[in-house]
């Protein structure tokens, strides 16, 4: 769900879909409200802000500079003069005892094609969990803030946490229904 944002007035679903989406629909919503607008990155569970000033154009324009958090989280602090940087290939620095610098040179292709090679490898091999540890913690980090103080909030986390959806689905049953459901779809929508 990475790229996907949600917006809530209170414990109601206002609005899902791009950035732009969300923030055109939460500016159009921001008339004298009872309750607090809250906007929420799917991919994290975190909730984020949104510059609504201006006109729609403005508003725009600026979630278009915005990069993804993963990207942002990725890019290197200033570039330097090493990699491949049209290819997408940077320089970092990696610390190692002498023992893995050896075997890493002893590779085909040496240190860096051996590195990638590990490391394609170790995503394939571990993506499935990866994807749904990503899932399950934006799910608590939503419920957290949304859910909080509803009843067996807890023993729903508790449950999510040791993956058992069967009772977890119980526990939150009675929550309200928005939120129930964003919950579900973000520690589920990946799984079968």
């Amino acid at each position: 769900m990475q790229g996907t944002y949600t917006a809530f007035i209170g414990q109601r679903r206002l609005a899902s879909g791009t950035a732009g989406d969300v923030a055109l629909a939460v500016k159009r919503a921001t008339q004298p409200l009872d309750q607090p607008i809250i906007i929420f990155d799917d991919g994290t569970g975190r909730s984020i802000d949104f510059d609504l000033r201006g006109d729609d154009r403005e508003v725009l324009a600026r979630l278009a500079k915005l990069a993804p958090p993963s990207e942002a989280a990725e890019a290197p602090a200033e570039p330097r003069g090493r990699g491949r940087p049209k290819l997408g290939v940077v320089a970092r620095e990696v610390t190692l005892l002498p023992r893995h610098w050896e075997w890493l040179n002893a590779q085909a292709g040496g240190a860096s094609v051996a590195l990638r090679k590990l490391v394609d490898e170790a995503r394939r091999a571990s993506g499935d969990k990866d994807r749904e540890r990503q899932a399950r913690d934006a799910a608590y980090h939503f419920m957290s803030t949304m859910a909080g103080n509803l009843p067996q909030f807890e023993e729903a986390s508790r449950a999510l946490f040791a993956d058992d959806r069967r009772r977890f689905t119980g526990l939150i049953a009675d929550w309200p229904t928005d939120i129930r459901d964003h919950i579900v779809k973000l520690a589920y929508s990946d799984r079968a």
